[in-house]
């Protein structure tokens, strides 16, 4: 196993567009680092680039103690698991699985042992002698999974592997990645556009946005204190509401003619000063009208989830949408007076995007 270092790595295509701007992390030996953000926002090319799957323009990738940029991808110790398994379909299970060990010159026995030990890991024993096409979603993709880990790299790359599975599985698949990786202690780096896999599967989160990186932190951080709009819209489902707002004296925006409290709000902006007030649907309570900082919420529909309701309508004029278990809030359309704690507002530049907060 081993850190992985990046420091100021940039893809620059040949007609000059930059799909990487100077990303800089490093991931401790041992953890799991996921790289999240929409289509095009670079993280498959980072990743790619790792892997030695794409030249580097600039900026340094160490694996351990060396630095990576010029050395082929079957040198660097690591193996990949594709979004599409990458298995060959004339080959068994167990084929697949040996096939790179076999390339490398490995003892058979070794590949025996290796194969059938990753197998055993993975509950796919009995599955060693199929092919690729008597299996389903889930089983190839544990193959694939099994094949990366009987070379025993220092290093696992995941690109988008659970995307092409349907949603159960994909929930099923995401907790026993998680689990073999804490088994196996490597490091690891995986790439989803899905927030929630990111946020269930990761130790470091790196949410990406149009080639560079907005914030870098612990899940639960990331999640309670967005460095941005961008990640606050991104990082949450449902996500947070957006509403335009101005300052109206140190702690407190005005979203119409309503006040709330924003204790984190930063105290050097002069009032009138126009805000973007951030609110996440599971953060808004219930309230009575003419309760200090209650809001007045017009819901127009309400939308059944099972164990929550969403609230969907209008917050001072703007679309808006609360989240509550079922049966804490009378399913009904109409006025309801609504209240957030002031430690759950957040506060943004409307230019900028970035947070307006203390620290």
């Amino acid at each position: 196993m081993a850190q992985v270092t990046l420091n100021n790595v940039r893809k620059i295509y040949a007609g000059g567009f930059e799909a990487v701007k100077g990303v800089s992390f490093d991931i401790p030996d041992g953890g799991f680092c996921v790289l999240v953000g929409p289509s095009g926002c670079g993280k498959s090319t980072l990743l790619r680039m790792v892997a030695g799957l794409e030249t580097i323009s600039s900026g340094e990738v160490a694996i351990g103690s060396r630095v990576v940029n010029e050395i082929e991808p079957a040198d660097r110790d690591i193996a990949m698991v594709f979004q599409n398994y990458a298995l060959y379909p004339h080959m068994s299970v167990y084929d697949n699985m040996a096939y790179g060990l076999r390339n490398r010159g490995t003892p058979k026995d070794e590949i025996e042992k290796r194969v059938k030990e990753a197998a055993k890991i993975l509950a796919i024993e009995a599955l060693l002698e199929r092919r690729p096409k008597q299996l389903s979603g889930g089983q190839r993709q544990r193959v694939a999974m099994g094949r990366a880990i009987v070379r025993k790299p220092q290093v696992f790359l995941f690109d988008e592997p659970l995307s092409n599975l349907d949603a159960k599985l994909r929930v099923q698949m995401r907790v026993e990645i998680k689990k073999l990786q804490r088994a196996l202690g490597v490091t690891s780096i995986y790439v989803t556009h899905d927030q929630v896999e990111a946020m269930t599967l990761s130790d470091k989160l790196v949410v990406m946005n149009a080639g560079q990186v907005e914030q870098i932190g612990l899940p639960a951080d990331v999640y309670r204190k967005p460095a941005s709009k961008f990640v606050a819209t991104f990082i949450g489902s449902p996500p947070m509401n957006i509403l335009p707002g101005t300052v109206d004296g140190p702690g407190i925006v005005a979203l119409g003619e309503a006040l709330i409290e924003a204790r984190d709000l930063r105290d050097d902006l002069s009032a009138q000063t126009p805000v973007e007030v951030g609110l996440r649907p599971e953060d808004v309570e219930i309230a009575s009208e003419g309760q200090a900082g209650s809001l007045p919420f017009d819901v127009e529909f309400i939308e059944e989830l099972g164990a929550t309701q969403l609230f969907h309508g209008k917050l001072s004029g703007q679309p808006f949408v609360m989240q509550a278990a079922t049966g804490d809030v009378a399913a009904q359309e109409g006025r309801l007076w609504i209240s957030v704690d002031p430690d759950k507002v957040h506060v943004f530049d409307p230019k900028t995007g970035v947070r307006l907060g203390k620290g």
